[in-house]
């Protein structure tokens, strides 16, 4: 795989569409960070990570569980979620130019020099950075 943070984001996108309690993502300390702000944003209830012990008795392989939320009549919180920055075209910002995301009813995700934030903390921050996705 040559772009994990894509599948990462793909599986979100389809467990979203098929209306799934959960998701499980091969573990990363980037999808990690990313979980936990879509945790503090408020797109997922919230995520853990867990030990998984694949068929075949091979050696536990550690998971990040998604937890999906939706609107009390099973509405999705996120209805969309969009790869901006991939290996074969990044994508960067300073911190003046991080653009709105759907007129700022949406967040966007950055790769910056003091961590992974939002669009917003990075322009209050003063920091710009790599735009990894923008989630609505």
């Amino acid at each position: 795989m040559t772009d994990p943070i894509a599948d990462m984001l793909t599986r979100i996108r389809n467990a979203v569409q098929a209306k799934r309690p959960r998701v499980d993502i091969p573990a990363s300390r980037l999808k990690v960070e990313i979980a936990r702000i879509l945790e503090s944003e408020g797109y997922i209830q919230g995520y853990t990570v867990v030990d998984e012990v694949p068929e075949g008795g091979r050696t536990p392989q550690k998971v990040v569980r998604i937890f999906l939320k939706y609107g009390p009549r099973g509405e999705r919180v996120i209805t969309g979620i969009e790869r901006v920055s991939r290996p074969g075209r990044r994508v960067y910002f300073g911190h003046d130019a991080v653009p709105p995301v759907l007129a700022g009813l949406g967040i966007s995700i950055l790769t910056t020099s003091r961590g992974l934030m939002t669009g917003r903390q990075a322009t209050r921050a003063g920091v710009g950075g790599e735009v990894l996705c923008n989630v609505w």
